[in-house]
């Protein structure tokens, strides 16, 4: 690790001095410059980058319930800036290594009218700022109650905004592409799919936010590190295309309670005049959470699955062993289990997920019930020893589910017993769900109760070697990075939507990567190759909205540690030499290389598998096809790869020829620029390796 940290008093002014004074911070490379100043002692910032405006002057500040005040008008007590510069390494993720540079401007400042003191911390990196709320210890201020913090994002214009409904509950709506004049949130409250939602605001969108200005400048505005405090959505004031935060309540309306010293989450703006560097600049947002607070990682890996879950979507089996069991059969029985086990020890997966194993699925969906489910408890054709012991013969882990239900206290009596209950049957990894609204009653899944919660599930779950991969969640802000056992969470609209709802529109997985993304991994899903459900029942018009390639190339463009292969085994029998990429591609990386890309259009990337010499591409479109001439240069030079290409046929199309796909092989090396053509709703998955002398001489150059 590299390390090195200046810090210097900048300045110091009096209260009188205020008004006259502008305090500066720089990116690295000067390329992005914040400016605070105070417009009748209320401050404000301002953001540009390469001399192009971003964020005019806009205001900071709070409203507080208890005491029952405004913390509007300040005075500067002292201004320090720091330059940082330190290389860390993750535990897992997209690089093998991280660089934390950035300039740090911290204003000390005192209310003018309580003398309640109040920190600004602002940073500003090459790849935006950043800036955050602290509260000193004080003797005028201990124990309070936000009731908003007044944080503006004042726009230069009416950008082109891709965006989802303000809400307090969920975020698995599709995106709509609109100019911020045009956005209309008041359609959320009418997407039946979703069970639990709360609308607010027909001018609330959330984050992470992405936008593009009529001058070619890309903004994205999210938070990290959020802790103990609710999620911001952002209210559009359409007059001046001013953002204002609008946190998530409480059933009393009360937004966080605090006890100083405290700290709000970063909010964050990255900005550059190229896409790329957006999708790239994720690394900002875990520079901006807290180191580790896990001294041992060794027992965190990165991993594959297959499991009983794609089956309970499509209808042909049910997590209910009761109810629906005269109609189709219960999916999580022993020998199904076994079935999975098998193609996962046969094709090196790591492990199997078991949806519906334990009682309690016939009698909790839609009903806001307290005790649901004891999470030890199986139904009686799931022998949980049983299957324990068979797949440890096999080398494979069961994958342990917890759907709580959204009776989170329920969940949170129980954690202890589960996860001892996981540790007696040999299983490290858990995928919580929380379908429904919250319990207890008043309570958002976005809310403070819920964000602490989350954080307890983590450090519980570390306690006993446990990863977690988290359903119907908050939307992540980086804090991966200080729990490293939380590998992936959905937090977004994911591909099981596509087996019985309208599904995914083909732009959608060319969005996320700017939006969903931006906080860390995704667990999608991904890997779908049976496309339409009426295979399943003639009568289903619903299908996926991809080109069977398209689903191979998310394994790249959709970074997640634990990627699943979505589909049922047998639909991957039948095309093996299609499976065999996701067999190959990495689930930890050394480094990333984003390539082409342009939000709701299209998107390349490329990734080094971790510890290997080894690269896979993926490049992906919407619902337009497209052709990409991509050099190679990122191989490494002087090596000659063996380039496995899978690709859409010359007849496929996303609705109309789907699944229509070709496999070609060449010898490529970093001088080699390649022609690729997608589908309509298509892509492209390339696994690149080193060749062999043998396979130089047999395997045709790539010649276009």
């Amino acid at each position: 690790m590299i390390m090195k940290h200046i810090s210097f008093l900048w300045l110091i002014l009096v209260s009188f001095q205020l008004c006259a004074q502008s305090l500066t911070a720089s990116s690295p490379d000067r390329n992005v410059k914040l400016s605070v100043s105070f417009e009748k002692n209320m401050p404000a910032y301002n953001i540009s980058y390469k001399g192009k405006p971003v964020i005019l002057p806009s205001l900071l500040g709070f409203a507080l319930n208890e005491p029952k005040m405004e913390l509007r008008e300040f005075e500067l007590l002292k201004a320090d800036s720091s330059w940082h510069d330190e290389t860390w390494k993750p535990v897992w993720g997209e690089y093998s290594s991280i660089r934390d540079h950035h300039q740090e401007l911290r204003l000390q400042l005192k209310e003018i009218k309580q003398g309640i003191l109040l920190n600004i911390v602002f940073r500003v990196f090459n790849e935006g700022a950043a800036f955050r709320f602290e509260f000193p210890q004080q003797d005028k201020l201990n124990h309070f109650v936000i009731g908003e913090e007044h944080s503006q994002f004042r726009l230069t214009g009416n950008h082109k905004t891709f965006w989802i409904p303000g809400d307090y509950d969920t975020n698995e709506f599709t995106y709509y592409t609109t100019s911020l004049s045009e956005v209309d949130a008041s359609g959320g409250k009418n997407v039946q799919e979703i069970h639990a939602k709360t609308f607010f605001d027909k001018n609330a969108v959330q984050t992470p936010l992405m936008m593009k200005t009529a001058e070619g400048l890309y903004i994205n505005i999210h938070e990290a590190a959020l802790s103990n405090y609710p999620a911001m959505n952002l209210v559009i004031n359409k007059q001046d295309f001013t953002l204002n935060s609008h946190l998530v309540p409480d059933a009393l309306g009360n937004k966080a309670y605090l006890i100083a010293p405290a700290k709000t989450p970063w909010r964050t703006i990255i900005v550059s005049d190229k896409a790329t560097d957006i999708i790239a600049a994720n690394r900002m947002i875990l520079n901006l959470n807290e180191p580790s607070k896990l001294e041992n990682t060794s027992w965190i890996k990165p991993q594959k699955m297959v499991g009983v879950w794609w089956e309970l979507h499509v209808g042909k089996s049910s997590w209910d062993y009761y109810r629906e069991k005269p109609t189709v059969p219960h999916g999580a029985n022993t020998a199904n289990v076994k079935r999975y086990i098998d193609f996962a020890a046969a094709h090196g997966i790591d492990g199997v997920l078991v949806e519906g194993w334990n009682t309690g699925w016939e009698d909790w969906f839609g009903k806001w019930k307290e005790d649901v489910f004891d999470f030890v408890t199986p139904y009686p054709d799931y022998d949980a020893k049983e299957l324990s012991a068979y797949a440890a013969s096999k080398g494979v882990k069961i994958i342990m589910h917890h759907e709580t239900s959204a009776s989170v206290t329920n969940y949170e009596r129980w954690m202890d017993t589960a996860y001892r209950f996981m540790k007696q049957h040999n299983m490290n990894t858990v995928k919580t769900g929380y379908v429904g609204r919250i319990i207890p009653r008043g309570e958002h899944h976005d809310g403070q109760w819920m964000i602490r919660h989350y954080e307890r599930v983590l450090n519980k779950t570390a306690g006993y070697g446990i990863m977690v991969d988290a359903h119907e969640p908050v939307r992540p802000t980086g804090m991966h990075r200080t729990w490293p056992n939380f590998l992936a969470c959905e937090a977004a609209r994911g591909n099981e939507f596509n087996a019985w709802s309208s599904g995914n529109p083909p732009e959608h997985e060319t969005i996320l990567p700017f939006t969903r993304l931006m906080g860390g991994p995704m667990d999608y899903t991904p890997g779908i190759f049976e496309i339409k459900m009426n295979v399943y029942d003639s009568s289903k018009k619903e299908r996926v909205h991809t080109t069977l390639t398209k689903q191979l190339a998310l394994y790249v463009t959709m970074y997640s540690p634990l990627q699943m292969a979505a589909d049922l085994p047998e639909n991957y029998e039948a095309r093996m030499d299609a499976f065999q990429f996701i067999k190959d591609v990495a689930v930890d990386w050394d480094d990333t290389k984003v390539l082409q890309a342009e939000p709701g259009d299209y998107l390349m990337l490329a990734r080094k598998a971790k510890g290997t010499s080894s690269w896979f591409l993926g490049a992906i479109t919407d619902e337009e096809a497209r052709s990409f001439r991509q050099s190679l240069s990122f191989l490494e030079p002087n090596t000659k790869y063996v380039a496995k290409i899978y690709r859409d046929a010359a007849n496929a199309h996303w609705e109309k020829n789907p699944m229509a796909y070709q496999i070609d092989t060449f010898i490529v090396d970093n001088k080699t620029t390649l022609q690729l053509q997608l589908a309509a709703g298509g892509g492209t998955a390339i696994s690149f390796t080193p060749a062999s002398a043998e396979e130089i001489k047999k395997i045709k150059k790539y010649r276009k």
